[in-house]
């Protein structure tokens, strides 16, 4: 609303600032790797630091590197950041959010897979870009209570209503 400033009217701005600010788009990768050895369904989760230096489990992920497609970023990001090696069972569909960051606007776009756990153990070691800070064990049960993110969430419960149908 323009604040009257005696006779003269400031005008409201035209665009917002964010409107200014270039757009870069990013592709993501990740999902929701479930151990099945043992009938309890655990997922693999990791936690990362924002910016505000708050703790924040998320969905491992990550960006293709070369000329990988997306299935093949998801098995790698995964295996990297939580040390579980896995095996496409089923596309879980895709989230898309914005952010800013250092002048510039980012629309991401993250691809989420549901994995079968085949080998690994639990670690953050090999993670190369050193984000993930914890990786924890979570039965799928709880999984969408734990995450930080809506949508998130949302892939976690859709993981849990489409892993019966590869068991």
């Amino acid at each position: 609303m323009p604040s009257a400033i005696g006779a003269h009217v400031a005008p409201a701005p035209q665009h917002p600032v964010q409107a200014s600010l270039p757009t870069v788009e990013e592709v993501s990768a990740g999902g929701v790797v479930v151990d099945t050895s043992d009938g309890e369904l655990r997922v693999a989760i990791i936690a990362r630091l924002n910016r505000g230096g708050r703790l924040e489990w998320c969905l491992p992920k990550g960006h293709p590197e070369g000329r990988e497609n997306n299935e093949e970023a998801a098995v790698r990001e995964i295996a990297e950041e939580t040390g579980i090696e896995g095996s496409i069972l089923a596309p879980l569909g895709s989230i898309d959010y914005w952010f800013t960051v250092s002048g510039h606007r980012v629309h991401k776009t993250v691809h989420h897979f549901l994995l079968q756990a085949t080998g690994g153990e639990l670690t953050i070691e090999n993670d190369p870009d050193q984000e993930a800070v914890d990786a924890a064990w979570v039965p799928i049960q709880e999984l969408a209570r734990k995450l930080s993110f809506p949508n998130e969430r949302r892939i976690a419960d859709l993981a849990r209503e489409v892993l019966p149908e590869h068991l």
